[in-house]
């Protein structure tokens, strides 16, 4: 999303690299192999692979990755490798931003809650509600702790 100070300087780029389905070739070899099609959307049972700009996007806002390869297998232009041959679909990990509710002195779980793999644990604190922080090694990046956070202080990047 640009910035309203982005827009009114004309600065409509973003700087970071959209987050491809999973399984998606390097930026620059995504691009150029990806035909545009459009197929990879409507067999994601989650619905989750939008296309933005013509290309297609994971927007977890709308929910989470099940992994289930269906994206892959409808890429005719193998801009998304197979599932099958490549056993990690992304690098990317969930983090937790400072606008996370236990910050501001409020009790709050609900992404460790909806979290899979259970990659999101709650360390105590003196004087506050449990910090949320997330285990790198554990979160498989499937983006189900975003949509659910009532302040959207989840990000997978």
């Amino acid at each position: 999303m640009v910035s309203r100070r982005q827009f009114l300087r004309g600065n409509f780029k973003s700087s970071q690299t959209p987050q491809r389905p999973p399984w998606a070739l390097a930026e620059a070899l995504f691009i150029s192999a990806c035909s545009r099609c459009g197929d990879c959307v409507p067999v994601c049972p989650t619905r989750i692979i939008v296309i933005v700009r013509g290309f297609p996007e994971v927007d977890f806002k709308r929910g989470e990755c099940t992994f289930c390869g269906a994206c892959a297998a409808a890429c005719k232009d193998y801009a998304l490798l197979d599932s099958e041959t490549q056993i990690w679909p992304w690098a990317i990990k969930a983090q937790v931003a400072s606008n996370c509710l236990p910050n501001r002195g409020v009790e709050c779980r609900v992404c460790g809650d909806h979290c899979p793999v259970a990659a999101i644990r709650f360390s105590p604190r003196l004087g506050g509600p449990p910090q949320a922080n997330v285990d790198p090694a554990v979160c498989n990046g499937c983006g189900a702790c975003v949509a659910p956070c009532p302040v959207a202080a989840i990000s997978v990047v």
